[in-house]
């Protein structure tokens, strides 16, 4: 059998799939650092037909310009 054959897409595979989780971690970072809720950056980045998602989040992202990061605590209802 061809090893190589297998070794080829199976290591494709793979990194598509780490660029594919780095791009959220990516987001949500830097979405936390403009101020804006991360979890939900990083969904639509993953959801919003990879990697068309990341694209349209860093086209429209806002600036960071002195924004404090963001906090849950900030939003939650005493």
């Amino acid at each position: 059998m061809d090893y190589l054959a297998l070794f080829i897409p199976v290591t494709l595979t793979l990194a598509i799939f780490g660029l594919y989780l780095w791009s959220a971690a990516w987001a949500y970072n830097d979405a936390k650092k403009r101020g804006k809720p991360p979890a939900f950056v990083a969904l639509l980045v993953l959801l919003g037909a990879w990697p068309l998602g990341l694209l349209l989040w860093i086209v429209f992202r806002p600036d960071a310009g002195g924004r404090p990061p963001f906090n849950l605590d900030d939003y939650c209802v005493q």
